[in-house]
């Protein structure tokens, strides 16, 4: 009796020290499977080499051991920037590929089909590429983090910008008709108040039409002196050549995901875009300015190594580079305890995390009380040649 009473005792506390992602679903001893959506085809395809970024750093970090004995498997799918599509590939990787968790699906329209489904399913949906404000709100949406800075952080910021460079200016928005356009509107009449119905005329446009040629035509018949376009870099590229074409020369903006020189404004013309202003966090791995910068060193080198025959000056690479990082950080931070819960835990655990294409001074933080990577941005302005940075980094405080 005594000895199966030590044999029973035994069991007990065996089962007691597994550990705890013992029965996570996408986990074993060797391995932990992720997973996220992109568009590799579709209109918004350019954005697709954020994935192509993420996966290449994927690699360097199994080619380097893995993260506590675990190599990544990393499923990607194209939903071409559809929402019925995200939503099908979604519940492709969840129900039939049974990944751990979700990490960098890029895409508002498909994020906002999806993200009710993955946390209703109680599925970490780790910084998705969207900076969709309603997406931080951490008590509608607690299992989802959010890999850019909020569209309404960065909109106040252009409000801003444009009211105290250009106060008297009337100001034409042209925005993706969904929620990342709609957040820019937002941002602009929470800022300007009861002014915003004298001083902006909005145009939206659909990521279906083919071109936005007429919206611009028509925003700048209304005699706007500021300009924002507010969508995905094909119709960046587009407004910037209609509006040299047609010789409108407003105060011009263009927001952070439209900023890569190989999307937008090589394809638009590097001198049509002179002037332009954009917010970022970036460095550019084209400016001669990083050139000896110890982070764009080994970005670069790792760039060679890694994306060879890829074109360096695309941001979307090195965007994607950094969300793998933060992915590396996360399941640092998990140890041996990869169970959902301890992966949401650590995912708003970060404290400070500096990587080295961040522009100085911007860090990637969360919390609590925070799900957002990034909540500061920096003003840059193109040369006609590159990227320069301007002001101090900035918030939407």
């Amino acid at each position: 009796m005594i000895r199966k009473a030590a044999v029973a005792a035994a069991l007990t506390l065996a089962f007691a020290a597994a550990p705890a992602n013992a029965e996570t679903v996408g986990v074993t001893a060797t391995e932990i499977k992720i997973g996220g959506t992109f568009p590799f085809s579709g209109p918004a395809s350019a954005l697709s080499n954020t994935a192509k970024g993420l996966i290449a750093y994927i690699t360097s970090i199994n080619e380097r051991g893995g993260i506590n004995g675990r190599k990544i498997n990393y499923i990607s799918y194209d939903d071409a920037y559809s929402s019925p599509k995200t939503v099908e590939q979604t519940r492709k990787l969840v129900e039939s590929d049974e990944v751990a968790f979700l990490f960098g699906p890029l895409g508002t329209p498909g994020i906002s089909a999806t993200i009710k489904y993955v946390n209703s399913k109680k599925i970490p949906h780790l910084f998705v590429v969207s900076g969709v404000t309603k997406f931080s709100n951490f008590s509608d949406y607690p299992m989802t983090t959010t890999g850019l800075p909020s569209y309404r952080t960065e909109g106040t910021i252009y409000a801003r910008y444009i009211t105290r460079t250009a106060p008297n200016a009337r100001i034409a928005i042209l925005y993706q008709n969904d929620d990342l356009g709609k957040d820019f509107v937002a941002a602009f009449k929470e800022h300007l108040k009861g002014d915003y119905d004298k001083k902006v005329i909005a145009s939206s446009y659909e990521v279906t039409e083919p071109t936005i040629d007429s919206q611009v035509v028509t925003l700048k018949a209304s005699g706007a002196e500021a300009f924002l376009l507010a969508g995905t870099p094909k119709f960046a590229a587009q407004a910037i050549r209609k509006a040299d074409e047609i010789g409108w020369k407003p105060l011009f903006l263009i927001n952070l995901v439209s900023t890569s020189v190989s999307s937008t404004i090589v394809p638009a013309g590097p001198e049509k875009a002179k002037g332009i202003i954009a917010a970022t966090m970036l460095k550019d791995a084209n400016d001669r300015k990083w050139a000896d910068d110890p982070g764009m060193k080994w970005y670069r080198a790792h760039f060679e190594k890694y994306l060879p025959g890829a074109d360096v000056g695309d941001a979307n690479y090195l965007f994607g580079t950094q969300q793998g990082q933060i992915l590396e950080q996360v399941l640092k931070q998990c140890g041996d305890d990869l169970s959902r819960e301890n992966v949401m835990k650590q995912a708003r655990s970060i404290r400070g995390l500096s990587l080295p294409t961040l522009i100085p001074g911007i860090a990637v933080s969360t919390g609590p009380d925070n799900s957002m990577a990034y909540t500061q941005l920096q003003l840059q302005r193109w040369t006609g040649t590159s990227w320069e940075q301007f002001g101090d980094v900035l918030s939407a405080d």
